[in-house]
């Protein structure tokens, strides 16, 4: 496992899920013994499968198994000064003064494209950067909702809401999903205010994927469910951008399913998704793609690998990933998670030397969400305790701070947009 203290992590999870030992090692069919020794840091480590099969049966993400990376406080405690900053943009303390009328120098527009290019950062890992703009972001959003023309001010709240959204999903890289949860919140309560009938639906999703990283699976399930049914009975489906919102929903309510072990239920949201992404091409285009959940055929296929692998069918997942062609628009995150799951599926079938070369190519397209991942340092360090490295290890091996096989890595976030937080 990634973290330092595996064994304190299983046990968290098993008790929040309500299991026993016993209970646990029936659901995922990992011995009991493997458990208690883990739990009591008897054993300290555990091959990829082993924690797949734990993962499942406690019905999380492999990622929440493995633990917040080495530059995130498990506690929440000495949060940096810029991402204190986030917590007051988000937060703003009592008695603080109101919001000032926009001055003659504001520019929505200008504004707009701020917000835009925050998720693109977002997007490519660059969550310091992203940080260091939320705070002045959230901010002058929250002036323009204070302007004195309608539409502005109701464009103001629709600005407000995409960066209190931003700023939820940096929380969740940051591992805190209870400050997501109420940026998210605020968020939907300013996307009520706009005019733009996408954004909270949008953001919905986003508390779908933070419920996931809870493990609150059927809470999660539910309200993209819910969402999903009220973008298409309000006709959005007829455009690009409304069906590319009903599809990131339907995604991540097809992951809640296969992470409940409803994998019918799961299969059938993503068969209804690969027809319907056809579409998008042919639909009437809208606002700038950088602002609307990710949806094609490239993201639903890519969603498909995925949840192969997850639940224990590596060569369908390779079957999947073959000659797949990416869509331009389909972001570095869900890229990353593409060539970590063909690397897991190597590493499933004990193919070293597919799995390097799956990270290898990780590692030229986004260097910067491998040594963000986890996952990456978990399958670095299962192939490096083959008794045999496969060639081109030892540099991925050194490229993210592994040393031995003893390293950690490097990194603040835990998986990507999208894993689980499906098209934001």
């Amino acid at each position: 496992m990634a973290n330092d203290d595996p064994g304190r992590t299983l046990r968290r999870l098993r008790r929040l899920a309500s299991l026993t030992q016993e209970e646990l090692a029936e659901r995922s069919g990992v011995s009991v013994d493997v458990i208690r020794q883990l739990e009591q840091r008897r054993k300290h480590s555990a091959r990829l499968p082993t924690l797949h099969a734990l993962a499942n049966g406690l019905g999380v993400e492999l990622t929440t198994l493995l633990g917040d990376p080495p530059a995130v406080s498990s506690t929440g405690e000495n949060d940096g000064p810029r991402f204190v900053a986030v917590r007051r943009a988000v937060m703003p303390a009592l008695w603080g003064p109101e919001p000032e009328p926009p001055g003659p120098d504001f520019s929505l527009t200008g504004l707009r494209e701020r917000i835009a290019d925050g998720w693109t950062q977002y997007h490519a890992a660059e969550f310091d950067t992203v940080m260091k703009a939320l705070p002045d972001m959230i901010s002058d959003a929250r002036t323009a909702t204070v302007s004195a023309d309608d539409d502005d001010r109701r464009a103001g709240f629709a600005a407000l809401g995409k960066a209190l959204q931003l700023a939820g999903h940096v929380a969740v890289r940051m591992g805190k999903t209870d400050l997501a949860l109420i940026g998210l919140e605020r968020a939907i309560d300013a996307a009520g205010r706009s005019s733009d009938p996408l954004l909270r639906p949008m953001i919905v999703n986003s508390v779908a994927w933070t419920y996931q990283r809870q493990g609150r699976l059927g809470d999660a399930l539910s309200i993209a469910l819910h969402a999903a049914d009220d973008i298409k009975n309000g006709g959005h489906t007829a455009t690009a951008d409304g069906l590319k919102v009903w599809g990131a929903l339907t995604m991540s309510a097809a992951t809640s399913a296969a992470r409940s072990n409803d994998y019918e239920r799961a299969a059938a949201l993503m068969a209804h998704a690969e027809k319907e992404a056809a579409r998008v091409a042919r639909l009437p285009q809208g606002s700038d793609s950088r602002m609307v959940s990710v949806f094609s055929p490239s993201s639903v296929r890519i969603e498909r690998v995925r949840l192969a692998v997850q639940y224990g069918h590596p060569e369908d997942a390779l079957a999947l990933a073959k000659g797949m062609r990416l869509a331009k628009d389909v972001p570095p995150s869900w890229r990353t998670w593409l060539l970590l799951d063909v690397a897991r599926a190597h590493t499933d079938l004990g193919d070293a030397a597919g799995a390097v070369r799956a990270l290898e190519s990780l590692r030229r397209v986004a260097p910067t969400w491998m040594q963000h991942h986890t996952l990456a340092v978990a399958i670095v360090r299962d192939l490096w305790a083959l008794p045999k490295h496969p060639a081109g290890l030892r540099p991925l091996a050194e490229f993210l701070g592994i040393e031995n096989g003893t390293g950690t890595g490097v990194g603040i976030g835990t998986g990507v947009g999208n894993g689980t937080g499906i098209g934001e």
